[in-house]
Order: structure tokens, then sequence, then C-alpha cells
């Protein structure tokens, strides 16, 4: 029997895994995505810096093996979530969901009113997922340079929850 999924927070000695792993989880979207998604920029020393700047993350782990991670900043009240990356041979575990849903459980334990992330346009099975764990369309936005919308941003009001 293997070792249980451990979820815990990040520090910023698990940069270069987090990069990694933000690596492997996005490669799916190389070429797809217009304009190419930010993650392919992410380094440990870029997130290091937004580390340093009040981010955090969340690292979904076994045995010792980083499967899936997620970036966090407060924005407005709320905790915004991105860079949600789960490695290609641990999908179809429930591990996005987990790991959304310990975002969810950081943001209570911080008192915030909610729970914001946001997600391509294009990218319809993300929207149905998020959708399915009660988040709903506030906006769309465009990436710069564009003169249509890019992105959907995405929220769940934890306020009574």
């Amino acid at each position: 029997m293997s070792d249980p999924l451990v979820l815990r927070p990040a520090t910023a000695a698990d940069a270069s895994a987090l990069a990694a792993t933000i690596a492997a989880a996005f490669a799916q979207y190389r070429g797809k995505l217009v304009p190419e998604s930010g993650a392919f920029r992410e380094t440990a020393e870029s997130i290091a810096v937004e580390f340093a700047r009040g981010a955090s993350a969340i690292v979904a782990e076994r045995n010792g093996e980083t499967l899936g991670c997620v970036m966090t900043r407060v924005v407005d009240g709320d905790l915004y979530f991105g860079r949600l990356a789960v490695v290609p041979q641990a999908r179809g575990l429930g591990l996005a969901r987990r790991l959304v849903a310990a975002v969810e459980a950081d943001a209570r334990a911080r008192g915030l009113a909610g729970v914001r992330l946001g997600v391509r346009v294009v990218l319809a099975d993300n929207q149905r997922l998020f959708g399915s764990l009660g988040y709903v369309e506030v906006g769309r936005e465009a990436h710069p340079g564009f003169d249509y919308p890019t992105s959907i941003n995405m929220r769940k009001p934890l306020v009574g929850m």
C-alpha cells in the first residue's frame, strides 16, 4: 500500500518542485492557448519572488513526490488561486478538487469572504469543473493586446458556507 496523499502549505524550499509540477501539468496547453500561458515562464526564482511578495501555495505529495500544487494570494478580500496543477500521471484521482477544497479551507481560516480564479475562455472542461464546485462567472477580461475576452473570472462566496 502506498503512503497517503498529503496536502500541506508550501515553503520557499518547494519552489523548484512547484515550478516543475506546473511545467509538467501545463505542457498539454503549449501551442493551444492564445496568448500562451504564463505558466510556461514559471521558474523556481519567479515562484520565490511571489512568495516574498506574500503569495502562498499548497502542495499535494505522496511518498515525497509532488503530484500537484496551487498558488494563492489575497485579492480584494478573497483568496485568489492560480496555477492549479496536477501532473499527468496523477490525473483522474480527484486531486484538483482536493486542492481547491484546501484553498477554500485556507480562505475560511483566514476569514476571507470568498475564493476567486481566472480560467481561459477556451478551456470549457476547466470551466465545468469550477462550476461544479460552486464557482460562478463574475466577469471576463482580455489579456494585453487582445480586443476580445480571453479569460473568465469566477468566484465562490464563502460567507455562510
